[in-house]
């Protein structure tokens, strides 16, 4: 059996077995997070890999955990949260409750950041707020429950945290462990669930939806679909925060019209 239809044997278990969309991903995006795998597993071919994935349960899961996409930080791109305060400043003054849907959050750093601009914007009432947070991967919704980010995992959380002023109000930093604790206030108004943005259904009812840097791993031909899902979840006028190297398909783009281009915010028109 050549290198090639190994691989694809692979992807049509993947997608048939373990329900996961591989055709919905890129296929160099998915190479290299196999081949990750198989020089964890000392597998040398897409063959030999394939086999070891199909009689180890354990394998399976790493394999899945391993394809999301968890390249997460707090306030990932500064100069977006400006833009994320004025929505959420806008929002203040239409309704009287705010829901926001981080998509694809990963280990939970976007929605606690969401959580931390509720409860430093004078203009926010965060009794008012509820922030949901989802994922493809129950791995990354478990540290993300847990609200503990060890320094050690990550380039400079402290730095990251910056964003704020004095953001030792929302997060704790433990010498002794080396980690980064999010407070009890900041957790309150967050619930992590998880959920498939390709195969799963639509929600309902957000005012805001964050799904930042996950169309860049998905071909053309699915983010049409995907945006529709979430279009759907969106009440109307509410507002939608794509990754910044990331653009509306022409096909969506009488559904979401700009706000701030330059920091890909959007807003659902009828």
């Amino acid at each position: 059996m050549s290198s090639d239809d190994s691989f694809e044997l692979l992807l049509e278990y993947m997608e048939t077995e373990l329900s996961f969309a591989t055709s919905h991903y890129n296929d160099s995006y998915l190479d290299r997070r196999i081949t990750a795998r198989m020089r964890r597993t000392e597998c040398e071919t897409y063959e030999e890999y394939y086999e070891h994935v199909r009689s180890n349960p354990d394998e399976q899961r790493a394999l899945l955990d391993s394809l999301s996409i968890n390249v997460t930080g707090f306030f990932r791109n500064p100069e977006v949260w400006d833009g994320v305060r004025d929505v959420l400043r806008s929002l203040a003054g239409e309704t009287d409750r705010i829901d926001i849907w981080s998509a694809a959050c990963a280990d939970g750093r976007e929605p606690y950041s969401l959580s931390m601009i509720v409860h430093d914007e004078p203009q926010v009432d965060p009794s008012t707020v509820r922030i949901l947070g989802t994922d493809i991967s129950n791995e990354a919704l478990e540290v993300a429950r847990e609200g503990v980010y060890q320094e050690s995992r990550t380039t400079s959380i402290g730095g990251e945290l910056e964003y704020i002023d004095e953001y030792s109000q929302f997060i704790e930093y433990d010498s002794g462990e080396n980690a980064y604790r999010v407070r009890d206030t900041i957790k309150q108004p967050v619930e992590f669930q998880r959920h498939d943005l390709i195969n799963g259904d639509p929600k309902s009812g957000f005012d805001l939806v964050t799904c930042r840097n996950l169309f860049i791993y998905i071909d053309t031909e699915y983010k049409q679909s995907m945006l529709q899902t979430i279009s759907e979840s969106i009440s109307q006028g509410g507002y939608l925060i794509i990754g910044k190297s990331e653009t509306i398909p022409p096909e969506m783009k009488p559904v979401f019209s700009p706000v701030d281009n330059r920091n890909r915010i959007y807003q659902k028109q009828d």
